[in-house]
């Protein structure tokens, strides 16, 4: 376990020389602020790391992640994630990016109980519910989990966009589209969901929000 953590160490301080060795201001220049266009909404999951994936450096990107890439109405740390975002970084694209292979999405798939987790991916299995007729034709086992993966990002989109603080940005006339990817894990490749949201005209009635 030691040997571990010193390699963590190690590997830290070999990056700072790196990095300096290509540019001696690199973290005087970081150390001034962000700007980043851009807000990920990722899982947790550790093969899953946003900036490699789009080959983004660092202050590029600002990140929120958690199991299975959700959008909860009521999780205050995604929420006041995305309230800096947007009304302080102003970003102008926000992706959420689901993986295949999530095994937060699979436990949502099953009846296994696996701890208190089974609270947050409830929220996965009420989606099912919803769309369980399509799903539940989709006879081979590994297709139905990718579709319910491609589904499941597409909800969290349109979860965003009915929250208060993206209805609110586009009432001010801020620039901002939400999108929805999938990352293939054995390919490396983005999967673009063609679901991109620039305003709340695109959601359901109920969802719109007097502002």
């Amino acid at each position: 376990m030691r040997e571990f953590y010193n390699k963590l160490l190690e590997n830290n301080k070999e990056w700072v020389e790196k990095s300096l060795a290509l540019d001696p201001n690199y973290f005087e220049d970081l150390a001034k602020g962000q700007t980043p266009p851009l807000l990920w909404i990722g899982c947790s999951d550790s093969r899953v790391p946003a900036n490699e994936i789009i080959g983004a450096k660092p202050g590029e990107v600002f990140v929120h992640r958690n199991i299975a890439n959700m959008v909860v109405h009521s999780d205050m740390n995604m929420l006041s994630v995305l309230d800096y975002a947007v009304n302080v970084l102003k970003v102008k694209h926000v992706i959420v990016c689901g993986h295949y292979g999530c095994g937060g999405v699979k436990a949502a798939m099953g009846n296994q109980s696996v701890g208190i987790i089974d609270n947050w991916i409830r929220h996965i299995k009420d989606e099912y519910r919803l769309h369980d007729k399509y799903l539940n034709s989709i006879a081979d086992e590994t297709e139905r989990f990718n579709a319910f993966v491609e589904i499941n990002a597409k909800e969290q989109v349109y979860n965003l966009a009915k929250t208060s603080i993206v209805q609110g940005a586009w009432k001010n006339g801020q620039e901002l589209m939400l999108h929805g990817w999938v990352y293939g894990l054995n390919s490396g490749f983005v999967t673009d969901l063609n679901v991109n949201i620039s305003s709340n005209e695109e959601l359901d009635a109920v969802y719109q929000l007097d502002l």
